[in-house]
């Protein structure tokens, strides 16, 4: 699977290397796979939408330098939609899916994965400010940035016929 990179320069050779160690630890033992089944944005799958969200935020951090603990940022990220089903189906529940998919995600998540602190504020309050409660740590709010930047460009990207 091709991530869909938003920056022209990629991470380093050493910082790489963590970021695919995490993802390969987070779709072990895991339904991590299965977000391939559901379509997030224009046409990009939830899953690689996860990966690009992770793979946009951990390069903001290298990119300037801030001091996170790496691993549940790129961890966190990749679980932050993890809620494994197609919000596209017309009910009443996926009406709100922006609202209530946050804590879906974290019910999934903490199903199948120990999370820590960080990663299950990174879960919980992604959607801030479309939920009423901002994170509390810096790797979620870096991955709110990273979030509304990759669904963006899904979103926009997936409207025009001449993208690349």
């Amino acid at each position: 699977m091709k991530i869909r990179y938003l920056f022209i320069r990629h991470l380093p050779p050493e910082k790489l290397k963590i970021f695919k160690n995490v993802l390969r630890e987070t779709r072990q033992d895991s339904r991590f796979d299965e977000m391939t089944n559901f379509i997030q944005h224009g046409d990009t799958t939830v899953k690689e939408h996860c990966i690009t969200v992770a793979y946009t935020a951990y390069f903001l951090v290298v990119k300037f330098g801030l001091k996170v603990d790496e691993r549940s940022l790129i961890r966190g990220a990749l679980l932050h939609d993890y809620f494994l089903y197609d919000w596209h189906e017309k009910s009443m529940a996926n009406m709100i899916h922006g609202f209530t998919h946050p804590h879906k995600a974290f019910l999934q998540a903490k199903k199948d994965f120990e999370l820590s602190h960080i990663e299950s504020d990174m879960i919980k309050h992604h959607m801030f400010p479309l939920t009423p409660m901002p994170p509390k740590t810096k790797e979620g709010i870096i991955l709110c940035i990273a979030d509304k930047i990759c669904a963006t460009k899904e979103t926009v990207m997936g409207r025009f016929p001449w993208r690349t």
